[in-house]
């Protein structure tokens, strides 16, 4: 699906929170053509679940040959803002065990806003987590190859039972 009213600025902040500094300008090639737009979608959509299979297939060298060398992950427990390499380290031994993570994209979105730059929302069914969402960026690097630069694990909360969450998060009463 192609948008023409893409959220630069929103856009541009999660670009800069997660320091992607990816060829984005002139190092691609234009696309001329909203079929040849539609093909870069599909690419992107390739990539992602070509992402989720090495993590399920507990492929650590694929699963992170998909990340830019500067992406940031961001788990779903506050403390985890990781670059690729910390993230890298942390799975090391999940990925070693034969242990990788098992999601599948049930639903996504991806907004092209260049040949270039694209970003998604999908919704997962993931064995460990239950329904789960992962957003993102993902560029177009040099080599034509879709790479992702920041990815937002969540876990989602029916509002319906947000108020027993919130109770579960308060601090300790002293």
């Amino acid at each position: 699906m192609q948008r023409t009213s893409a959220p630069l600025f929103a856009l541009g902040l999660a670009l800069s929170g997660c320091g992607a500094t990816a060829a984005v300008g002139p190092a691609t090639p234009p696309i001329d053509t909203a079929d040849a737009l539609h093909a870069e979608e599909l690419r992107v959509r390739e990539a992602l679940d070509a992402w989720h299979a090495a993590a399920a297939a507990s492929d650590e060298a694929a699963y992170f040959a998909l990340m830019t060398s500067d992406s940031v992950f961001l788990g779903t427990d506050a403390t985890e803002r990781w670059s690729r390499d910390e993230f890298q380290a942390y799975g090391y031994r999940p990925f070693s065990e034969g242990h990788g993570w098992r999601m599948r994209a049930t639903r996504r979105d991806v907004v092209m806003v260049s040949p270039s730059l694209a970003y998604f929302d999908e919704d997962l069914e993931a064995a460990n987590l239950g329904p789960s969402r992962g957003s993102g960026v993902l560029i177009r690097d040099a080599q034509s190859r879709w790479r992702i630069a920041q990815y937002n694990l969540s876990i989602t909360v029916p509002n319906e039972r947000f108020d027993e969450v919130r109770t579960l998060l308060a601090p300790p009463a002293p």
